[in-house]
């Protein structure tokens, strides 16, 4: 238990003060890796297990809101193999041209140990990618669905070349996995019986490692892919997203293990620094491409920008490569520990680049011309607001409330506005006035104020992260009419009375005293004068 302690206490003291110099905390645990390795503090074994843990839980949380149709877009799947070609070409020739020069462990390696490296690094990192997301409330998002679709398809290369190299081909008894299909037919019905509890999270786990990690590895697949096949299946339950929630802090929780377990792979000397460092130059190279991909691809140069910094890392899928090739022969054992340092200092890189905020990316995609709306993608053209006078962001439980209740209770012109095209539809089948849009978008905004009917803007989004930058945007956009939004806890009621925003409404406190209200009509009880 000392030891245990002592991960624990190092982890917290690091990830604490990397809030503090306001970097995200995976940085810190990152951090606590490397320094726990330096204190020469007993491996603890479990601590991959609670790394896998924390994957695979993530794996399947992704597929509970996975819409498969977003990976046939040529968008998604075209840029992903395109780009996957060209950074291992580009990045074999610039090892290559590394060892010309001399640098270290590069010099008098053959193509084939470049090319093994250059693939190693042409991923992005699944886990990091969706944390940053889920931070800012907008995996959901179009940057956030293109981005997350693009990480599938790696994920989906990385079987294919795991399966073909090893020499080892998944068991005929892989065949019998499509009667997963039929299985989750009677799983969700059985789900349903399971209540809100502790019960439902425990049902996700067993179906993240029994029917997927377990299943998929037992005939010789990738285990975590298997997690995310079986979170597909079931996405179509009513209960998924409740589900997904309910594993969240869980899964957080267990990816600490993850960013630790990183940095506990070795401690590098003056050599592995360099080449590592010479890595992380490579990941502009790695940014530029999937910009002018997702450009090429009809996007605005805004979602192109988003989409790219958000893939602006290694992935600990290199970690995987270079450990097959270390296995096989072809490389030698310190490339894993330099694949390492490169994946974590690729982390801190990209914590950087993204949490400089979208006003950043939002005025650098206004210094390049406009594309005429008709030749964007489809989501991609502009919303029409019309003559509304309110306008509610965040189309779910609390955002339908509060847009029949200005509609109906107040008589006012309402448009809701949602990423989620679904939800959209869904929304206009009732009746509703409900436009798809990104209120993270500053664009939208500008054309929103444009309009001067508009006079409240209700924030109801369920993520935090998402109402801080949609008030940013509207600021920036210079909207001068009344804005409310919703917390779900009071240091973020606090945060947003701080920022000028004086209706910022705690949704429990809320529910409570609507409850109470509610209570004391039914019993024919007056309100005490104030």
């Amino acid at each position: 238990m000392t030891v245990v302690a002592t991960y624990l206490a190092v982890t917290l003291v690091l990830g604490l003060l990397a809030v503090v110099v306001r970097l995200p905390p995976l940085v810190g645990f990152l951090a606590a890796g490397f320094v726990l390795n330096w204190m020469h503090v007993e491996h603890l074994p479990a601590i991959e297990v609670v790394a896998d843990l924390g994957v695979t839980i993530l794996l399947f949380g992704i597929g509970l809101k996975l819409n498969l149709r977003t990976l046939i877009r040529r968008e998604v799947w075209l840029t992903a193999s395109v780009h996957l070609v060209l950074s291992v070409a580009l990045g074999t020739l610039v090892l290559w041209l590394g060892a010309l020069v001399g640098l270290p462990m590069l010099f008098g390696q053959d193509l084939r140990t470049f090319v093994l490296l250059a693939f190693a690094l042409s991923f992005s990192s699944t886990v990091f990618v969706i944390k940053v997301l889920e931070e800012r409330g907008e995996s959901h998002a179009l940057y956030g669905r293109v981005a997350i679709g693009i990480l599938v398809i790696q994920d989906i290369a990385a079987v294919i070349f795991l399966t073909v190299t090893s020499g080892h081909w998944p068991s005929p008894w892989a065949l019998a996995l499509v009667l997963l299909w039929p299985l989750s037919r009677v799983l969700r019905k059985i789900w349903g019986r399971f209540g809100h509890g502790e019960m439902q999270s425990l049902f996700g786990i067993v179906m993240a490692l029994v029917p997927g990690y377990a299943l998929f590895s037992i005939v010789g697949l990738k285990g975590d892919l298997g997690a995310l096949i079986m979170g597909v299946l079931l996405a179509s339950h009513p209960s998924s997203s409740e589900l997904a929630r309910s594993l969240f802090h869980l899964k957080e929780l267990l990816l600490v293990g993850f960013f630790v377990s990183i940095g506990l792979t070795g401690l590098p000397d003056l050599p592995i620094l360099a080449i590592a460092l010479f890595m992380v130059l490579l990941l502009p190279a790695k940014t530029i491409g999937y910009i002018l991909l997702l450009w090429l691809m009809r996007l605005r140069v805004r979602t192109s920008l988003l989409a790219g910094l958000s893939l602006t890392n290694y992935s600990e899928f290199g970690l995987i490569v270079v450990s097959y090739g270390v296995g096989a022969g072809m490389l030698e054992a310190t490339w894993l520990v330099e694949i390492s340092i490169a994946v974590a200092i690729s982390f801190v890189f990209a914590a950087l680049m993204n949490g400089r905020g979208h006003l950043y990316v939002e005025k650098l995609a206004e210094r390049v011309p406009r594309r005429n709306p008709d030749e964007l993608h489809p989501e991609e053209r502009p919303a029409d607001a019309g003559d509304a006078e309110v306008v509610v962001i965040g189309m779910g439980r609390i955002g339908t409330a509060a847009y029949d209740r200005l509609r109906d209770g107040f008589g006012l012109r309402v448009v809701g506005v949602d990423y989620d095209a679904a939800r959209v539809e869904s929304q206009v089948k009732e009746g509703r006035h409900v436009v798809e849009g990104d209120a993270t978008d500053l664009d939208f905004w500008n054309r929103l104020t444009r309009s001067e009917s508009v006079r409240i803007a209700v924030l109801a989004m369920a993520q935090h992260g998402a109402n801080v930058t949609a008030l940013d945007c509207l600021r920036e956009s210079g909207f001068t009419g009344k804005v409310a939004t919703v917390a779900r806890y009071e240091d973020e009621v606090l945060w947003a009375r701080e920022h000028g925003v004086p209706i910022a409404f705690n949704v429990y406190a809320g529910a409570g005293i609507e409850l109470a209200d509610a209570s004391a009509r039914a019993a024919g009880l007056k309100e005490l004068p104030q």
